[in-house]
């Protein structure tokens, strides 16, 4: 049978014309969440499945097309550390030429922003993690100096 869920698990947490982001605790979302890092680990040479996911967050950004969603990329988040604000970050092949990666980071920043942590993300990241966050904060640093 087809699936007729044309939802993601978890609350909306922002929405724009374009995309939506949607939180949930992994506690509550096992298997949603193992599926969700089974697709990074495809993606994601240095992605580990052998962390405990409960002691995480999971936010999806999806694009919003006919009435449904479809993941465009996710960000995990550590819900007790102050250390780690972003341990895994994925965007989707079919998406990356876009600016969601640099968006995925904007939002865990102001999030922690919002809760009063700093923190960094988990490190090695990709090769290609790597080059977003150094254009995120290049673009951000500069932004600033203008």
């Amino acid at each position: 049978m087809r699936c007729r869920i044309r939802c993601h698990p978890g609350d909306e947490i922002y929405r724009d014309d374009k995309v939506s982001m949607f939180e949930f605790d992994a506690k509550q979302q096992k298997v949603y969440t193992e599926n969700l890092c089974y697709i990074a680990r495809l993606f994601l040479d240095h992605k580990n499945l052998t962390n405990e996911i409960d002691a995480f967050y999971f936010y999806i950004l999806c694009e919003r097309k006919e009435n449904c969603y479809h993941v465009v990329g996710y960000f995990s988040k550590e819900k007790d550390s102050n250390e780690k604000n972003l341990p895994c970050i994925m965007v989707l092949p079919s998406a990356q030429r876009s600016v969601y990666g640099k968006f995925l980071f904007d939002f865990s920043y102001s999030l922690s922003i919002i809760e009063g942590k700093t923190g960094s993300p988990e490190k090695p990241l990709s090769d290609l993690g790597h080059r977003t966050y150094v254009a995120y904060w290049t673009h951000k640093v500069l932004n600033y100096l203008l």
